[in-house]
């Protein structure tokens, strides 16, 4: 059997650090296929194009959250058979988990390229931005089948306490990536098709890799050819744990897609000022979503091995480290704004518009890292339905409504940027109660 790292035993703290490190790099460098790609663009390309760029991320996270949420499932279902001894279900999770994946990144792929378009126009993604935007992002989602393989492999590796391998072959793919960007923008002149292109061939590299470390694990974690087959109870334990997930992580990112909407309603320069100013969203995201995912794996196995006393031990450490580690975060960004945003663009006026938003979004990370944080430790003892449906209520519906009443009456970018911690406040509180609720009510189970 693959070595499992127990999570069952031993300081719940310092495991949780150990296992969230390599994870949070690995998260960070996922960050950059996309980070790279406004970098090289937005200096070697021009403003235009890293408009362009920065138009199109929030419909690239879109279709990664939704994977990311149905790798989850995988995650969960692993770890709980892990901890409970049962092998041929952790092997038969795996297995059917590489289906359900492998048809899930070509789906997305032909849905990506088949809605860009009207998604863009739905966005009201500004003319002079529209062709490069649409190009880039037809090219990127080319890149879904790999995007979603490699994150197969991430939720088995990460279940069995292994966050190691993930971050090795997601660090090759990187370099790739980043090397791939410099000789298609510079050297070959391609512009937003060069950096679309290097992030799909480099999502095809993460992808061969863990697969391939997969193949080679010996027992029970084991991927084997000759035993690929959709087992159907597992099948439809993954789909009830992961859709909810994916929709849920979807139906958060379109909540966004009406910001992003509003923000296109303001001046080039403030879109430009937005998408620079977004990459700190995501690096303190992926920072505060390891400790998610430790809470989930760790609750998971204690979920399994019917140790309840270590599943609150583990939601209050990972959801503890999150604030903590994101308000550390938040602190940095304060302080040197400026100087980051100078990594995206030249333009001291985008720059300036960056600011605007950064200097809000400080003080709504860490009531991000309470909300998802706990949402993901309901994830963990197999409860995914009510937390998706808070989610629509408080950080959707009360978004749209915001966007159409407090927004629509002020029109500023500062009230618009506010709608993030108020959404994440009311949601934050509902998925705190949520969780202690089913803590109380439920016993460790290991039934599908």
């Amino acid at each position: 059997m693959a070595s499992v790292v127990s999570m069952t035993e031993g300081p719940i703290g310092r495991r949780i650090v150990a296992f969230s490190i390599p994870l949070i790099c690995s998260n960070l460098l996922q960050v950059l296929f996309n980070l790279s790609d406004l970098a090289v663009v937005g200096r070697f390309a021009g403003p235009a194009a890293l408009g362009a760029v920065g138009s199109s991320t929030m419909i690239v996270i879109l279709y990664t959250m939704f994977i990311i949420g149905l790798a989850s499932g995988v995650n969960a279902l692993t770890a709980r058979f892990l901890g409970a001894s049962r092998q041929t279900d952790v092997c038969e999770t795996i297995h059917t988990g590489f289906i359900l994946m492998t048809v899930l990144g070509i789906v997305l792929t032909i849905l990506g390229i088949t809605l860009s378009g009207p998604i863009l126009r739905l966005l009201g993604t500004r003319p002079d931005l529209y062709d490069r935007a649409l190009i880039y992002l037809r090219i990127y989602f080319m890149g879904m089948p790999g995007m979603a393989l490699y994150n197969l492999g991430h939720a088995v590796f990460s279940a069995t306490g292994n966050t190691k391998k993930p971050l090795f072959y997601l660090s090759t793919a990187g370099v790739v990536n980043v090397l791939l960007n410099l000789f298609f923008v510079i050297a070959c002149q391609l512009d937003v098709v060069g950096v679309a292109l290097a992030s799909a061939i480099a999502q095809y590299v993460s992808a061969t890799l863990i697969i391939l470390a997969l193949l080679k694990e010996k027992g029970t974690c084991g991927l084997r050819i000759s035993e690929l087959h959709l087992q159907k109870t597992k099948a439809i334990s993954l789909l009830k744990l992961g859709l909810p997930a994916g929709f849920q992580n979807a139906v958060f990112m379109v909540a966004n897609l009406f910001v992003v909407s509003a923000v296109n309603s303001f001046s080039t320069i403030i879109v430009e000022g937005n998408a620079a100013a977004s990459n700190a969203d995501n690096l303190i995201y992926e920072v505060m979503a390891a400790f998610y995912v430790a809470g989930a794996s760790f609750i998971s196995q204690n979920y399994g091995a019917g140790k309840r006393d270590r599943i609150l031990k583990s939601y209050f450490w990972s959801v503890g480290l999150s604030v903590a580690v994101s308000a550390g975060l938040c602190v940095i960004v304060g302080l040197f704004g400026r100087q980051f945003l100078g990594l995206f663009t030249t333009d001291p006026a985008v720059i300036d518009a960056g600011l605007l938003k950064l200097n809000i979004m400080i003080f709504s990370y860490p009531v991000s890292g309470i909300m998802d944080g706990s949402i993901a430790a309901s994830r963990g003892l197999g409860r995914t339905i009510v937390p998706t449906i808070i989610v629509i209520i408080g950080s959707c519906i009360f978004r749209i409504i915001w966007i159409f009443t407090i927004f629509a009456h002020f029109h500023t970018i500062g009230s618009l940027y506010l709608l993030y911690i108020f959404s994440w406040s009311i949601t934050g509180i509902a998925e705190v109660i949520y969780f202690f609720y089913i803590y109380r009510q439920t016993r460790p189970s290991v039934t599908c």
